[in-house]
């Protein structure tokens, strides 16, 4: 075992805000206001279950609220512009209203990342890499939005049989949009997308044993395996009961490189990451 050597920049956010990576694990919550999301659908349909929520996260460690409006399970029903922002932007209002906590948008449309922004979100998270609407790279660079840039095995494109070579092939591309835009490097964070058209168990766990390659791309690495089904299918549990396989996941991303985690349960994988940090700096 090694002590963590890994240094990044500040990750540049919207509102002059910054947050410092390298230096441990953070953690991102997942909090989801629509109706029909695969693990917590319906739970936070209010805006005080909302804040109770956020409070909770807050209190537990997380250092990102991450707010979606649009279910991306498989199958799930398209949620149009208009009722995503009516859903999210009060919200993150509110969260914002009341907590010093980094806000982040759950979104692949430029017109909802711009309005979330407006309303006090710092990050935008674009499950679809920059290639479904380009024009939320824009948006990052008009605002100076933190940019999350997610890996995706769907739309139909031809995927490479190594994982890591159409990681590669595909973020690349991604970046390019972004650089075209504008967007700075210190405003970027890559995620490998668990989950995301990876259909089976195999796929993602090797993904996870080959995660410290993705640290040549040369950017931050955030990940997203909470609850997700291959969890449920090596597991055998229903969606709410895989906090504790997530937590195991957790651990082995930090040790393959990633800083950044987005959760469900804040509290289990906050301390699962604690142990795995006390190692990486030879703590004690």
């Amino acid at each position: 075992m090694t002590k963590e050597t890994e240094q990044h920049s500040p990750w540049r956010l919207a509102h002059g805000r910054n947050l410092e990576l390298g230096h441990g694990a953070q953690i991102m919550g997942v909090l989801n206001v629509t109706p029909d999301s695969f693990s917590d659908g319906g739970q936070f349909s209010s805006l005080d279950a909302v804040l109770r929520q956020a409070e909770r996260m807050v209190e537990e460690g997380a250092s990102i609220i991450d707010i979606g409006g649009e279910s991306t399970r498989p199958g799930a029903a398209a949620v149009s512009p208009e009722e995503e922002r009516a859903r999210v932007l009060p919200a993150i209002k509110a969260i914002a209203g009341r907590f010093d906590v980094l806000l982040s948008i759950d979104t692949y449309r430029a017109e909802t990342a711009e309005a979330a922004v407006e309303a006090g979100a710092h990050i935008v998270n674009d499950v679809w890499g920059l290639q479904r609407e380009p024009d939320i790279a824009d948006v990052a660079a008009r605002t100076g939005a933190g940019l999350v840039i997610m890996h995706t095995n769907r739309g139909g494109r031809e995927i490479l049989p190594d994982v890591i070579e159409d990681q590669f092939s595909f973020l690349q591309r991604s970046l390019a949009i972004a650089g075209e835009a504008g967007v700075a490097n210190e405003q970027i964070v890559l995620d490998p997308g668990f989950g995301f058209g990876k259909e089976t168990p195999a796929m993602n766990l090797s993904l996870m044993w080959r995660m410290n390659e993705l640290k040549a791309l040369g950017f931050p690495l955030l990940v997203g395996t909470s609850r997700k089904r291959f969890l449920g299918t090596i597991t055998g549990r229903d969606p709410a009961e895989r906090d504790a396989a997530t937590a195991a996941t957790s651990v082995i991303l930090r040790m393959g490189g990633a800083v950044l985690f987005r959760v469900h349960d804040v509290a289990m994988n906050k301390d699962a990451l604690a142990v795995v940090d006390a190692m990486l700096q030879g703590e004690t």
